[in-house]
């Protein structure tokens, strides 16, 4: 097909088949040059690309949305107070469109059940040993990572937990840009579900199984958000390319977003042969210009291959995707104390987590640098504008070569 031919454009939820029919009836003269992967979640969502970009960076969350996709904010390191700055920001600077907020409420963490965030904390830091504290500390100071100045203490915890989530959403649901309210560990509590609903708003919720997503479904969730093993951060143990259709099949008429290794637009195409409504893509922005990590991060990210990643629990407790460094190294030694259970694991990493980021030079190498295994395909820094452009150009490029594949196509 020639760049200039118009193609048919699809009702939401409709899918286009192989050589330009419909699966159902097209009541649009829109050419579809202009919707080239229209689905119904663009039409709830009022968006034009089924492209969900999730970031902790406000500024790539605003870019995606402002490029036609859909940002979502990743809270899990934001006080409630600071969440409320974040979105405020993004309110002014994504013009008419909508973004997300995607939290962390774990089904099962240490301290489940205090409501209290400071007696939860109180609670976790008591019950963190002081061995797993002096071996973390040696870690930092054979790196030769510099201490915090004086006076300054690292953060105890993060909210990976439901009470510390449970103000996010509150700040959330004051913000009427936020359409949708993601949980990326575990099957988001029925008081959250039913909140967030009564306001308008999507609930959306990842899982790494058919049976999470069974789950994620029978608590009412929105959209389900279907991630294979290769994604960065947390994951579980299922490919993508097995994951994606299991989890359709099993949740339908539910929509499902694929997650996991996406940084192309042929794999977008891929993703929706599979009957997915769109993708959930993370790991691609850490290297757009937007982003707000430091110089040498980026340059771990550029220069790393596929096979430089590893789960690991060294981090958060729970298994993540990460580049494998000096870190995810010595909690793996015979001699390593085992990582505690989430959230005490991230008691002990934060203060990592903060060093590092003061001195990014020094610290790479015992930095938490979450990211999926397409990291390897991730070689240039470029504006989101331009990576969204090129993720549609190259759907429609692999979506002419199957067209090829048909009978009559040319």
């Amino acid at each position: 097909m020639s760049p200039g031919a118009t193609r048919g454009v699809l009702l939401p939820g409709a899918v286009m088949l192989p050589g330009g029919r419909a699966a159902e009836k097209q009541t649009s003269e829109e050419p579809e040059e202009e919707r080239p992967m229209r689905t119904a979640l663009c039409e709830t969502l009022g968006i034009e690309y089924p492209i969900f970009a999730f970031s902790h960076c406000r500024d790539v969350v605003a870019a995606v949305s402002r490029a036609g996709g859909f940002g979502v904010l990743g809270a899990v390191t934001f006080s409630a107070d600071q969440l409320e700055s974040e979105l405020q920001w993004l309110d002014e600077h994504v013009g008419e469109h909508g973004y997300g907020v995607d939290t962390v409420i774990p089904a099962r963490y240490e301290g489940k059940g205090e409501e209290d965030p400071e007696k939860l904390e109180a609670q976790l830091l008591a019950a963190v040993p002081q061995r797993h504290r002096d071996f973390a500390k040696q870690l930092l100071a054979d790196s030769g990572v510099p201490e915090l100045p004086e006076g300054q203490k690292p953060r105890a915890t993060i909210g990976w937990s439901e009470a510390a989530a449970g103000p996010q959403v509150e700040v959330a649901l004051a913000h009427d840009r936020m359409k949708l309210l993601a949980n990326a560990l575990g099957t988001p509590p029925a008081e959250m579900v039913s909140k967030v609903q009564a306001s308008g708003r999507l609930v959306a919720a990842l899982c790494g199984s058919p049976a999470q997503a069974l789950k994620h479904k029978a608590a009412g969730v929105d959209i389900i958000i279907a991630q294979g093993q290769e994604a960065g951060g947390h994951t579980g143990d299922i490919g993508s390319i097995v994951l994606w259709p299991q989890v359709v099949d099993a949740v339908a008429p539910t929509p499902v977003l694929a997650a996991g290794g996406i940084g192309s637009g042929r794999q977008i195409v891929a993703a929706l042969a599979q009957g997915t409504q769109g993708v959930w893509m993370g790991s691609v922005w850490l290297t757009v210009s937007e982003a707000d990590a430091a110089l040498p991060e980026v340059e771990s990210y550029l220069a790393a291959s596929s096979r430089d990643t590893v789960r690991s629990r060294s981090f958060t407790g729970k298994l993540a995707r990460m580049l494998r460094n000096d870190w995810t190294d010595a909690w793996e030694a015979p001699d390593a104390p085992d990582p505690l259970p989430m959230p005490l694991q991230g008691m002990i990493s934060l203060e990592a987590v903060d060093r590092a980021k003061r001195h990014p030079g020094q610290g790479q190498q015992v930095a938490f640098n979450a990211v999926g295994q397409i990291v390897g395909s991730m070689n240039q820094v470029q504006p989101v504008r331009q990576v969204m452009s090129r993720l549609v150009d190259e759907y429609l490029e692999a979506f002419d070569e199957l067209e090829k594949l048909m009978p009559g196509g040319q």
